[in-house]
């Protein structure tokens, strides 16, 4: 069996940098097993699977380890796939996900993704991921992930996570968000899986549907810029739309190749 293999870069306007994904277009579904096989294989942190359904895409996500019910920066990579590389002709590209019809916009070289909003509340930290910080937050919050809030971006860019106590935590399919007002945008983040093949996450789409709506909130506007300050860095803008939230990014094609499954 032959498979066609593309990895792109998403979150970004150069290789190199934003969030590696895997995207692998198929005829039929494959039993899961062999779809978790290919991702470990991959050893990025997300493969995206997608079968054509007349005027939409059933479009899946998994990660080394489990299926995820939404991720961001996959869902980018597919539709810069779709429209650059597969020649899909249509602007609107709407995905059959796990967390329903997901649409996007591609929109000169960016990709709008109209995701659900997850305002985070109030929460208590669980001792593991505490013990697991070199720095404390200010501020706990929850929604699908931990929303943890600093005091400035320099913060976040000093965070350490050690995994002895971090893996003792399961939150799948969660992490850990730590995030602070930025210095040269409207608010930074990082994000952090326990028990996970690849702990922090380069670029995390999924994580703005918290964060959005929470920085909106607080610094009273609707339209922000965000960045996702990891080694290999991200820029998003944001749009609070109340129960949805706009994300958008750029992506760029690093690898086309092909896969073979005797």
């Amino acid at each position: 069996m032959k498979l066609e293999l593309y990895q792109l870069d998403a979150f970004t306007n150069k290789i190199f940098s934003g969030n590696p994904a895997c995207v692998v277009p198929l005829d039929s579904w494959l039993p899961d097993e062999l779809l978790l096989k290919i991702t470990k294989e991959n050893a990025v942190a997300e493969t995206a699977f997608f079968v054509k359904k007349e005027d939409k895409f059933h479009l899946r996500w998994f990660t080394p380890e489990i299926e995820m019910d939404l991720c961001g920066h996959a869902t980018l990579a597919t539709a810069h796939c779709l429209k650059t590389i597969l020649g899909y002709e249509n602007n609107t590209i709407i995905f059959e996900t796990l967390s329903g019809n997901l649409t996007v916009i591609a929109e000169n070289d960016f990709y709008l993704l109209d995701f659900p909003s997850r305002m985070p509340i109030e929460a208590s930290l669980p001792i593991e991921i505490s013990k697991s910080l070199n720095i404390q937050p200010n501020e706990i919050y929850k929604s699908r992930d931990y929303v943890l809030v600093y005091n400035s971006e320099e913060e976040i860019k000093n965070i350490q996570i050690n995994r002895h106590f971090f893996d003792q935590i399961n939150l799948d399919p969660g992490g850990v968000i730590v995030t602070a007002k930025g210095e040269n945008c409207d608010f930074v983040s990082r994000f952090f899986t326990p028990q996970s093949t690849i702990l922090e996450d380069p670029v995390t789409g999924s994580a703005h549907c918290s964060l959005i709506p929470f920085w909106a909130n607080r610094l009273k506007k609707n339209e922000l810029t965000a960045m996702q300050i990891s080694e290999r860095v991200g820029h998003l803008n944001c749009t609070n739309k109340n129960e949805r939230v706009i994300i958008s990014g750029q992506a760029r094609t690093y690898f086309m190749g092909t896969i073979w499954i005797e």
